[in-house]
């Protein structure tokens, strides 16, 4: 016994003998641990797959039980794959006017195999997620084209000139769309309208027609779902005789349908060179008409569609005003001015977004008229023309622009910030 006290041989045997059991409780739940860990990343995998399959439900507007359903199914699903244990699961859902929000977490026991001699047989892992998806905004556009003489400008320079150029009196206008009579409406072979067609002039109306029709292939590719978009197109009369809002195509979310009915849109017709002193542009009474026929503002939902103006004009009034001219009258109370954006304001008080197009008044060179009635404050009409916008929905367009590029960047800037802010 002397001897077995003093012999040290054989002790790192006893130490290790000793300390084996902590080492292997230590090594086997560090495995435990990491299996956790793998199955924690699984279950966030699957709770994110089901709340991306909740928000897939959102551009149809889907129900939120339809959308919750198939959130489970698609978490069973990944958890079976995972090879995981039956988890919980709780998903909430709530909508507002714009979008879906949906949060949900889980938990999963993962059984352990080392842990379990120690007392601890399972060990609870959770997950939680949230993901939101924007509801498609139902929209509908009113579109309000000027179809007024003066849109029978000649669409660039170089048609200007030619229209000029054969014409006795040096007019760049092809307004003199005049009859033989009144009830047939036969073209008279030497009116200017006339003239610009056979001379192959395009006009500015030509342009606007194009650029419409145009619009409606927009907003077909734009779409999310179907029927999100609806259009309607109105001019402001289709003869001086009868002036009036006008329309062209009615509100349809069928953009052929539309696209079709635009193509009849052209210049507004007098009966003779002069008529009714040449007063055949009445933005007053045109845009008063349209305040009528735009409903409530909606707040972007399937039954409730935002409503827009777009209103595409050169920008000058020429009516009947004796009382409430900004400018100078002339004989039988004329009035050229700028638009009155009276009207504008009414409609962006009710909530109506107006996106407006000003196709610039241009110069017209040799043109008494112009130079007398129209040139002291021709500068100042865009400025009033953006003043009817709403702010950041405003494009002019001079003869060297792209009328289409640019209704279709005003309707490409109305669908991005679709939402309404209440």
């Amino acid at each position: 016994m002397s001897r077995f006290r003093r012999d040290e041989r054989g002790n790192i045997a006893i130490i290790f003998t000793l300390a084996l059991l902590p080492i292997i409780t230590f090594v086997g739940s560090a495995i435990d641990y990491s299996m956790a860990v793998r199955a924690k990343a699984k279950l966030s995998a699957s709770i994110d797959s089901a709340l991306l399959a909740a928000t897939g439900y959102t551009a149809m507007r889907g129900s939120t039980e339809d959308a919750k359903t198939a959130a489970t199914d698609m978490f069973n699903g990944q958890m079976s794959a995972h090879h995981l244990a039956s988890a919980s699961l709780h998903i909430d859902i709530s909508d507002s006017v714009s979008a879906r929000t949906v949060t949900g977490s889980a938990t999963a026991a993962v059984k352990t195999s080392f842990m379990s001699m120690l007392g601890y047989p399972n060990i609870t892992v959770s997950a939680s997620s949230s993901a939101s998806a924007s509801f498609p905004t139902y929209m509908d556009f009113y579109v309000l084209l000027d179809n007024s003489p003066s849109q029978g400008l000649g669409a660039t320079t170089a048609d200007m000139t030619t229209l000029q150029n054969a014409t006795s009196d040096k007019c760049a206008f092809a307004c003199h769309d005049t009859y033989t009579s009144s009830s047939k409406k036969t073209l008279q072979t030497n009116s200017y309208y006339d003239k610009a067609k056979k001379l192959g002039v395009t006009m500015r109306i030509d342009v606007v027609r194009s650029a419409t029709q145009s619009l409606t292939d927009t907003a077909t590719s734009s779409q999310i779902v179907s029927n999100q978009y609806r259009m309607a197109v109105y001019s402001m009369g289709s003869d001086c005789g009868s002036l009036g809002l006008t329309t062209v195509a009615s509100l349809s979310s069928s953009m052929s349908s539309v696209k079709s009915s635009v193509s009849s849109l052209d210049l507004m017709t007098i009966p003779y060179s002069g008529y009714n002193n040449d007063m055949c542009t009445d933005f007053d009474g045109t845009m008063s008409a349209m305040n009528g026929v735009i409903p409530t503002q909606g707040d972007g939902s399937s039954s409730k569609p935002q409503k827009w103006l777009f209103f595409v004009s050169d920008g000058v009034a020429d009516y009947s005003y004796p009382t409430t001219c900004s400018k100078t009258t002339v004989s039988g109370g004329r009035c050229q001015e700028p638009l009155n954006t009276a009207t504008c304001d009414t409609l962006k008080a009710r909530g109506v977004k107006i996106a407006v197009l000003y196709t610039t008044y241009l110069a017209i060179t040799n043109n008494s008229w112009y130079t007398t009635y129209i040139a002291p404050w021709r500068s100042s009409i865009g400025d009033i023309m953006k003043s009817c916008a709403s702010p950041g929905y405003y494009y002019e367009v001079d003869s060297s622009g792209s009328i289409g590029s640019a209704l279709t960047a005003l309707f490409q800037q109305a669908i991005a910030s679709a939402h309404l802010t209440k």
